[in-house]
Parts: structure tokens; C-alpha cells; sequence
């Protein structure tokens, strides 16, 4: 559990494989310095801890390691397919590195004021395995609409709406936030206070506040506060902050992740981030074995090697990126979505070739 802890406190922060490979000379150092127990059989993958899957299983939830990699495997299809009947269907592919992010964002949003800063390129699933966790633990999805008229006070609107479900009504909810939804650097300002605080200066007019803290007064008392506005007030707060959590979803490509983290603190500093790295070669080959399943091919090794194929066709893109960068100090990115669109050209090429081709067969057979 120590070392589950470390990995998820430092080892998640990491950029490159690099740094990866550093600490973990510094988490074998310290292992062998305090403890006699085997360093393999302490860091054994998979090394991952859960609250959700005994829960799932018809247990009292309690924070303890899987069994396997197949075994949770299990859960989260059989939580996928009810996500898919209850709410919207969601085409995901679980290969190991996802349900490894659904563990990681289901530990931080568990936790009282737990918020999570997921960053990956775009298409990488931030958004879709966020959506997927919050079901699992039961937790409601709060989404905010932007259009061009969008402005602060719609932002400011739509969060007293939250305060009011995750206060007043008790409801766990996960705001899920995008850096496309945020065309204004201001609303940064809210959602800073959000997480450093708990709460937003002026978010309610004082009539307002009172009718809400009317709203809790009862439960308050129940529990031993006294009935003052500032102590009513204080079980609000403590109570959005245990049921409000945010998952802010960005992209590290160009310079505003950067510069919004330095302007805003609370988005570092009041989350537990999870870096989305590039899927691995395992990963792509059973995302396109999943879409090409819907193609009828003579063999199925046809299949397996057009799979082989398309993932090293994506890496190969990769190695000429890193290329590229060093001849000319620019990045170009591939990401996971370029990928799923190659596989659909893929699946559109085909039904359009076969469709040709079975005209002309009938053409043939018509002439004759």
C-alpha cells in the first residue's frame, strides 16, 4: 500500500519515461533501506488498490488491491454495459492503461474535496473514463454548455446550481471541465477559489444564501452546530467540499496549460494529477482488433494483422515526430483520435471497395 500511495502521489506527475525510470531507483533505494521484504515482490504489477470493486461486488467498500488484471477487467464491462443501457452509449476499448486511469481517477474523487487534473492530447479518454468512474461510484455529472454567448455569469449560475444539489440536496457530483469549454481565462478565477477554498466570494446575493442555508438548518442542528449564519455557512461549505469534485481535463499541447498554471496555483496544487501518456503498442492493437471486428475478413489472422499494421503504422508516425522535433524545434502531435480516425478510413475504404466491386460482379452477371 506504501508503494501504491508513492506511485499515485509522485509516480502520476511524471512526463517521460525517464523520470519514471529515476524514481523508481529512489523508491528501491528507500525500500531496501527500511524493509527485508523482496523490492519485486513489493512493487509486482499490477500494484493497484480500489474501493469501487468490492463495492461493485456487492460488498461494504473498502480500499483494497486487485486480484488481477482480468478480474477488474470483469467489473468495469459489466459497469460499461450498464452505463451504456442507463445513459448513453460509450464505445470504449478497457485495455490495461485505461482501467489503470479509471483506478487512479476513482481514488482521488473517493476522497473528501478530492479533485483530479487529467492531462493528455486530445482523444487520449480523459473525459470518457471520467464519465465512466464518477457511474461507478455513483456519483452525479455536472457539464457546462458553452456557446458564444456564454459569459462569466452563466458560468457563475450554472456552479450555484452545483453548490445547491452537492449542499442543500446532498448529491455527489463530478464537474467535468475541458480547456475547449474555458474561452475566457476569468472563469479560471472560480474554479482557482473552487479548489483552494471550497468557495466563491459573492456567489450568492445574501437573500439567496439564506433561503439555502435555511434549506440545511435542520440537518446542521442534528449535527451539533449551532444555529448562527456563520456556523450554518461553515456545514454548508463542509458539505459541498466532501460532495463537489472536479475533474479538469487539459491538454499539454502549446503554451496555455502552462500559463494558466502559473496565473492560477489551485489547479496544480488542489488536485492529484494524472498524466495520460501515449497509448502503448498492446493498447492500439486491441482498440483496432475491437473496430475491425465489425469487418467480415475470410480469416481472422487477416484481421490480427491489419491490426499488427495500423498500430505499427501509428508508433512509426511517433519515431518521425521525435525526428521532426529535433530538425526543427516544432512539435507535431499524433494522437489517439488521429488513430481511430485511420481505422474508420480504413472501415470506409473497405465497404466502398466491396460495394464497387459487388456492383461490378452483378454487372457481369447480368451481361452474361
Amino acid at each position: 500500500m506504501w508503494a501504491h500511495e508513492c506511485h499515485r502521489v509522485w509516480r502520476d506527475r511524471l512526463i517521460d519515461e525517464d523520470d519514471e525510470k529515476l524514481y523508481m531507483t529512489y523508491m528501491t533505494n528507500a525500500t531496501k533501506e527500511f524493509t527485508d521484504v523482496k523490492v519485486d515482490d513489493i512493487f509486482e504489477e499490477p500494484l493497484l488498490y480500489t474501493s469501487f470493486v468490492a463495492a461493485c461486488e456487492g460488498h461494504e467498500a473498502a480500499y483494497l488491491p486487485i486480484k488481477g488484471m482480468e478480474h477488474l477487467k470483469g467489473v468495469l464491462e459489466a459497469k460499461l454495459e450498464e452505463y451504456n443501457e442507463a445513459i448513453a452509449s460509450m464505445n470504449l476499448v478497457l485495455f490495461d492503461q485505461a482501467m489503470e486511469h479509471i483506478t487512479r481517477i476513482g481514488r482521488i474523487i473517493d476522497l473528501p474535496a478530492g479533485s483530479a487534473l487529467l492531462v493528455g492530447v486530445g482523444g487520449s479518454g480523459k473525459q470518457s473514463l471520467a464519465k465512466l468512474t464518477s457511474f461507478i461510484l455513483g456519483y452525479d455529472i455536472a457539464r457546462i454548455v458553452v456557446t458564444s454567448s456564454y459569459k462569466l455569469a452563466d458560468l457563475k449560475t450554472d456552479i450555484q446550481n452545483m453548490f445547491t444539489k452537492a449542499g442543500a440536496q446532498g448529491n455527489a457530483l463530478l464537474f467535468i471541465l475541458t480547456d475547449a469549454q474555458i474561452t475566457d481565462d476569468k472563469f479560471l478565477v472560480y474554479i482557482n477559489d473552487l479548489l483552494s477554498s471550497g468557495y466563491i466570494p459573492e456567489l450568492f446575493a445574501k437573500d439567496e444564501l439564506d433561503v439555502l442555508l435555511g434549506k440545511v438548518r435542520a440537518e446542521a442542528k442534528g449535527a451539533g452546530f449551532d444555529d448562527t449564519p456563520d456556523a450554518l455557512f461553515s456545514f454548508l461549505l463542509d458539505k459541498v467540499r466532501k460532495n463537489l469534485h472536479l475533474s479538469l481535463c487539459f491538454s499539454p499541447v502549446g503554451d496555455a496549460f502552462r500559463i494558466r498554471a502559473r496565473m492560477f496555483p489551485g489547479i496544480i496544487n488542489c488536485t492529484s494529477m494524472d498524466m495520460f501518456h501515449a497509448w502503448p503498442r498492446a493498447a492500439l492493437i486491441d482498440v483496432a482488433n475491437r473496430f475491425l471486428a465489425e469487418i467480415e475478413f475470410p480469416e481472422d489472422e487477416i484481421r490480427s494483422n491489419i491490426a499488427l499494421h495500423m498500430a505499427h503504422v501509428h508508433l512509426s508516425i511517433g519515431d518521425a515526430n521525435a525526428e521532426f522535433l529535433a530538425a526543427e524545434r516544432r512539435h507535431n502531435y499524433t494522437t489517439p483520435t488521429s488513430y481511430l480516425e485511420l481505422i474508420n478510413f480504413y472501415k470506409m475504404l473497405v465497404d466502398s471497395k466491396r460495394g464497387k466491386i459487388s456492383e461490378q460482379i452483378t454487372k457481369l452477371e447480368t451481361g452474361l
